[in-house]
């Protein structure tokens, strides 16, 4: 969405926003479109006739509210906070305990260039934070100051804690469940998981259909959250930083969209090693470039620090001026948290699945950083920016309008450091999301050829139209599918519980009693950059996987041998 002026405008991600705010700014997107001279009002209008009223009750049914007092309280935040607790304590506190294990994982040092999967583990990290840092952790802890005061900003770090068990046990049971296609390629996600982990605890009929709902959920979610709005938002903010109704782009959207678009399509088209490539790349990108940026304010409000910090501590357990008081103040918090890192929707299962590696619980101590980095990190950098600078508590702005308040008290010019970051956290969103809906269209569609090029052709061209056209109506309702997706999802995560307990410990073991080693030599593991095995490294393995199947064979040839000898003597 966007709405006003000043320093940059204000973008609201609607998918990284709470759902205590969704049906507010749902009913005010229905009554004003984006600025006229960004989207043509007559195609809007039209949209909005025709979806607005069926995507407000869609949005108002997935977003349900239960009311306590004066306090509503949306029953998915509950699915999603109740699961994110339960797996931190059933898994023995990972994200504490675990820690120490993935640093070698991540570095490549313990999986080999042989190993089946498409990309290393840095590169399916990279994926899926380019798919959840974003706009969120921008406009949406803005948002949740503004609603919540400092206090929401100790909450969404406290419950991005916790959503790091969350992504571990999606990443890990993706790798478990994937399907190694004939070709090399991989497909994975909680489609296969649910499907073939329920079958193995003897549940098929209940894995097939959450298997079957998640895929549909995801393949229109992804659209929405993922394609359209960003290239949305992108387009817009770099119309603003050009002149807004001056700029060139005011009346030429769709050439910002067919911009984005061509450089999509250079990496869609490639494949997931082309978006891990690309991802790996622009990840540490967009983190250093916000990162520094971020710290520059800080530098020039170092005095104000440790005041913020107390803010934060206060505003979190005794508030005023919301509703619900410290409970309301928590609930804004652990919705940014869970909302923004997108734990319990399952990307995490779709982007390590396709890691080099034969241990499942390798990608699950990788995939705790993802809300380390998300929640924790960048959106404490981002709220301390917003405090130190006093701006939340005399501003009438909000979102990102209110980031770009912060960064432009630096400099006139420091705006526009914003607006390369968004624009470079939309293209990477585009990239990984494009990637996710693939797998799922991948799943109901027995991995079609066709059907999976004619998606990236038209993953392609909606680059285009999200960028050219306000579809407010059409977003609120993938927006909701979107998080719709944490149902099926979560629920089969809990009958898996036990398997994923015991494929994390069992590794922590393999390490701890040195079962499990670094690779060696050096040359042949994963890594961070370059993961390709050389034709000699192939053969090497193909004769060593040959030599374990003739030991196991021989192996299962004398118990048999043995057996008979039993039998006989027995008769």
């Amino acid at each position: 969405m966007i709405t006003g002026a000043g320093p940059g405008p204000i973008l609201r991600t609607k998918r990284n926003l709470a759902p205590a705010d969704m049906t507010s700014i749902t009913e005010h997107l229905v009554q004003t479109a984006a600025e006229p001279d960004l989207a043509a009002a007559g195609v809007d209008e039209a949209i909005e006739s025709f979806l607005g009223p069926a995507a407000q009750t869609f949005s108002n049914i997935v977003f349900f509210e239960l009311q306590i007092g004066s306090l509503g309280i949306p029953l998915i935040v509950v699915w999603l906070m109740a699961a994110a607790v339960f797996l931190t304590f059933y898994l023995r506190f990972q994200p504490i305990t675990g820690l120490r294990y993935s640093v070698g994982i991540i570095r490549g040092r313990f999986t080999r260039k042989t190993d089946p999967g498409q990309v290393s583990s840095f590169q399916a990290l990279a994926t899926e934070l380019s798919g959840t840092v974003g706009l969120g952790n921008i406009a949406g802890v803005a948002v949740a100051i503004t609603i919540g005061g400092p206090g929401a900003a100790l909450w969404i770090i406290i419950f991005g804690f916790f959503a790091m068990t969350v992504k571990m046990a999606e990443a890990t049971l993706g790798v478990k469940y994937r399907q190694i296609n004939e070709d090399g390629t991989v497909s994975g996600g909680p489609m296969y998981y649910l499907r073939a982990g329920l079958a193995e605890i003897g549940r098929p009929k209940l894995g097939k259909f959450l298997a079957g709902f998640y895929a549909l959920t995801a393949v229109l979610g992804v659209i929405g959250a993922g394609n359209l709005f960003q290239a949305n938002q992108a387009a817009a903010i770099i119309v603003q930083a050009t002149g807004s109704q001056d700029s060139f782009f005011a009346d030429k959207l769709w050439l910002i969209g067919a911009i984005i678009a061509a450089l999509t399509a250079l990496v869609i088209l490639g494949g997931i090693k082309k978006i891990g490539q690309w991802t790996s790349r622009l990840t540490p990108l967009m983190a250093i470039l916000y990162f520094f940026s971020i710290i520059v304010i800080l530098i020039l409000n170092a005095g104000q620090i440790p005041h913020a910090f107390a803010l934060m501590f206060t505003g979190a357990f005794s508030p005023s001026g919301i509703a619900g008081g410290a409970v309301g103040v928590a609930i804004v918090g652990i919705q940014r948290a869970l909302f923004s890192n997108a734990a319990g929707i399952g990307s995490a299962g779709m982007a390590h699945a396709a890691s080099k590696t034969t241990k499942p619980a390798t990608e699950g101590f990788v995939a705790m950083w993802e809300p380390l980095i998300d929640s924790v990190i960048i959106c404490t950098l981002t709220s301390l920016a917003i405090i130190t600078t006093g701006l939340y508590a005399e501003s009438t702005e909000d979102g990102i309008g209110l980031t770009a308040q912060a960064f432009a008290s630096v400099s006139g010019w420091f705006p526009i450091l914003l607006t390369i970051a968004v624009v470079l956290f939309a293209f990477s969103t585009i990239l990984a999301y494009g990637y996710y809906g693939q797998q799922a269209l991948g799943y109901l569609t027995k991995n079609s050829k066709v059907a999976d090029k004619a998606y990236q052709v038209f993953w392609i061209l909606a680059v285009i139209v999200g960028a050219s056209m306000s579809l407010d109506s059409v977003i609120a309702f993938s927006d909701a599918i979107f998080f719709l997706m944490a149902f099926p999802n979560l629920l089969g995560i809990y009958f898996l519980a036990r398997i994923l307990r015991l494929e994390i410990l069992r590794l922590r073991t393999k390490i701890d009693v040195g079962v499990m080693r670094e690779i060696s030599p050096v040359e042949l593991q994963v890594g961070m950059g370059d993961h390709e095995p050389t034709p000699e490294q192939i053969r090497a393995a193909e004769a060593g996987r040959k030599r374990k199947r003739d030991k196991l064979r021989e192996v299962r040839d004398t118990l048999r041998r043995k057996k008979r000898a039993r039998e006989k003597a027995a008769d």
